[in-house]
């Protein structure tokens, strides 16, 4: 039973975040054969000001 934990910053609407385990559900059950109601796929929304690049929070940029 695979699990996908995709990690990505806030700001998605319901449709896309949908529209990604869809799609993310499709691409791991024809590689790996598991049917789709075994794959799980969770949806990290991260803060924004918890993330930095280069030593800037993405908050500021």
């Amino acid at each position: 039973m695979p699990y996908v934990t995709i990690k990505m910053l806030e700001g998605r609407s319901n449709e896309q975040k949908k529209a990604l385990a869809e799609k993310v559900t499709a691409v791991v059950a024809e590689t790996t054969g598991a049917p789709l109601d075994r794959i799980h796929v969770m949806i990290e929304d991260m803060p924004k000001t918890n993330h930095a690049i280069g030593g800037k929070l993405s908050s500021e940029q």
